[in-house]
This record gives C-alpha cells, sequence and structure tokens, in this order.
C-alpha cells in the first residue's frame, strides 16, 4: 500500500510541477508584454511622434474595440510605460542593451496592419519575469531608488514573498535597516514563504488570459459577493451595477471596492465593503476612504456625494452600517436612509447567504 501511495504522489508531484511552470511561464510572458507596450509607449512619447493624449486615445480604442483585453485602460498604460522606464537602465536588464537600442533580427519586430515595424524585447528571461505584475507595481511605486527597488526585487523572488508579504516589509523599511546594519545582503527569513502557486496566483494573470481565477481561500468572501450583489439587483430598479472588484488609484497604489453600484433615485455611487470577520472601527475607516476616493475621481458633477454601506459578518453576528460624508446636510442624509436598503433586511440576507456557503464548503 505504502509503494502504491508513493507512486500516486509522485504523479500528484509533477502534475503539481507542471501547473506551477505553466503559471510561470504564463506570467513571463505578461511581463514581457507590459514591458514591450511600456517600451512602445515611452519611445513614441519621446519622440513626440505621440502626446500623452494619444494614451488616453489608446486606451479608449482598446477598450472599445477590445473589451476582452484587460487592464489596458489609461492608468495601466502610463503604469507599463513607467515599468519600462524604471528599469530599462538598471543592470538586471543589461543583457538586453544591444537587443533594445538596435533590433536588427527578424523575429524581434512584428509588422502591424498598417505595414510598419514595431520592436520587441525579451525580457522573460531577466530576474523581472519572475515576480507577479503586482508585485512590480508594488515595488517601482513605493521604492525610491534603483539600489531599493533591486533591493526588494531579488528578496521577493529569493523568499516567494506574496504581495502582502512584501507590502509590509517595505513599510517596516527592512532595506533602510539593512544599509544601516552595513549590509546589503538579503536576510534569512524562515517560514514566510508561500507556495509557488500562490506567489504567482495574481489577478492580472488570469485576466490576462480571460480566464476566472482558480479557487483560493477568497473564494467564500467572493462567493459571498456575487450573491449580495444579486440580491441588491433584485431590491429593485434604482440599483445599478457598476463593477466589482471596481478598482480606484490614490497615489501610485490601487485599492478594491467589493461592489459598486449607482442608485437613479438618490443620483449618487454606491459602494459595498463586506468583511467576513468581526466589525471594527477600521473597517469604517477604508470605506470612507474609498468614498472621497469616488467622489474625487468617479463622481459625476450634478451627482451627490457617493455613499458606502459596510457588511460584516463573523462566526456569530452581523453588522450593516452606512457611511456618508460629514458634509452632507441632515435632510439629505434622511433622504438616503429612506431610499437605501435597511439594515435588518441586509442583515438578514447576509446570514442567509453565510449559512449557505458553510453548507456547500463543508459538503465539499
Amino acid at each position: 500500500m505504502d509503494t502504491i501511495q508513493s507512486q500516486f504522489s509522485d504523479i500528484v508531484a509533477f502534475i503539481n510541477l507542471s501547473r506551477n511552470n505553466a503559471i510561470k511561464s504564463v506570467n513571463a510572458e505578461l511581463i514581457n508584454l507590459y514591458w514591450n507596450v511600456g517600451a512602445h509607449i515611452s519611445k513614441k512619447i519621446a519622440t513626440a511622434n505621440w502626446g500623452e493624449k494619444t494614451v488616453d486615445e489608446l486606451a479608449a480604442f482598446i477598450q472599445r474595440n477590445h473589451p476582452e483585453f484587460k487592464g489596458f485602460n489609461k492608468r495601466g498604460l502610463y503604469r507599463m510605460r513607467q515599468f519600462y522606464e524604471t528599469y530599462i537602465e538598471m543592470a538586471i536588464v543589461s543583457p538586453l542593451g544591444t537587443q533594445i537600442q538596435s533590433t536588427e533580427n527578424e523575429k524581434d519586430k512584428i509588422v502591424s496592419s498598417l505595414g510598419t515595424q514595431l520592436e520587441l524585447s525579451d525580457i522573460r528571461k531577466t530576474i523581472l519575469a519572475k515576480l507577479t505584475w503586482t508585485h512590480h507595481r508594488t515595488i517601482f511605486s513605493r521604492c525610491k531608488t534603483n539600489e531599493e527597488r533591486e533591493f526588494y526585487l531579488r528578496l521577493s523572488i529569493k523568499e516567494n514573498y506574496s504581495v502582502r508579504e512584501l507590502d509590509r516589509q517595505i513599510s517596516s523599511s527592512l532595506f533602510e535597516r539593512a544599509m544601516l546594519s552595513n549590509t546589503k545582503q538579503i536576510p534569512v527569513l524562515n517560514n514566510l514563504a508561500p507556495n509557488i502557486n500562490q506567489h504567482f496566483r495574481d489577478s492580472y494573470v488570469f485576466e490576462f488570459l480571460n480566464l476566472p481565477e482558480p479557487f483560493s481561500e477568497n473564494d467564500l468572501q467572493k462567493g459571498l459577493i456575487r450573491q449580495m450583489k444579486m440580491f441588491i439587483l433584485e431590491l429593485g430598479k434604482d440599483f445599478l451595477f457598476v463593477d466589482e472588484e471596481y478598482r480606484l488609484q490614490v497615489g501610485n497604489k490601487d485599492y478594491r471596492c467589493d461592489l459598486l453600484f449607482y442608485h437613479r433615485e438618490l443620483q449618487c455611487l454606491v459602494a459595498f465593503e463586506l468583511k467576513t470577520e468581526s466589525f471594527e472601527p477600521e473597517h469604517l475607516g477604508k470605506i470612507n476612504f474609498y468614498l472621497e476616493a469616488l467622489d474625487r475621481d468617479v463622481k459625476k458633477p450634478h451627482e451627490n456625494p457617493s455613499i458606502g454601506i459596510l457588511l460584516c459578518k463573523d462566526k456569530n453576528t452581523e453588522v450593516v452600517e452606512y457611511a456618508m460624508s460629514r458634509q452632507m446636510s441632515p435632510t439629505l442624509i434622511s433622504q438616503y436612509t429612506l431610499a437605501l436598503p435597511d439594515k435588518k433586511l441586509l442583515q438578514a440576507k447576509l446570514h442567509e447567504l453565510f449559512e449557505m456557503w458553510n453548507d456547500k464548503l463543508g459538503e465539499e
């Protein structure tokens, strides 16, 4: 029996190895794509062939004609340009120097529908391709120098950092502390490296392939969000769905609001945030942060201030809280409260959905 189990384990290990290699290959292609798109935009702007407005027009063209291509909106394209311009002079891509400066080999060029040739470079074998796009965005948006960027690049690869762990290490000033201790060596960190499949489980990889994300520990929350979305839409015609995991950019960092709706009667955006944990005051602080970003960057001039609805569910209790701007008048607050779903109704639905998903996970 042990021999048979050992043989079966070998097959499972081989399957996992192949899956991980496939994910890494797709990620490398994605990073290579973003590099080349960023390089093309950077060179066009540098030679005055394109203006800043042209990038906006490119984003609009892609979204209009190829909505299946995710991540190529205005902000995404500017990040790709930033990615290229941040690393092009660094030694970690120095083997590409001659290829980038003069691409003579025909395999490094493609001919567009207009008959023009686009120069392509290949960074799939550099250390840049060993990290996900979310890792890169965290590093080049938060680190100030090339030395600091390379430090966190190599550290993330060596320790298989999740994005959350990388962000935590940057916030703890690990690089600065390493410099003060007169050593540039990466510290030995134990019990921090996640499974390689978790390391490369990046939403951009699955958007690139136009595939749903695989099962993860977040499936419960995502399932609750999807079910809550359908429930809100069933409440009446006033709620219009905008997006799930709606991206908000504040500074150089991305945030995601669980659900975003537009309310026709109130003429305002309504953000829902769901937490599968006990209520904490900082949860309200986070959704208020989202509301400020929505009012600043998304809300139209004729629309009313955005409102947030926080849904918290742990094993024993359900908490529903409204978040509204302090600058709103008592009259508008009263109008909002009357038009929005009753808190007790939302609590009951949250309890029902949570029990349903617990039963489903128990069956599996």
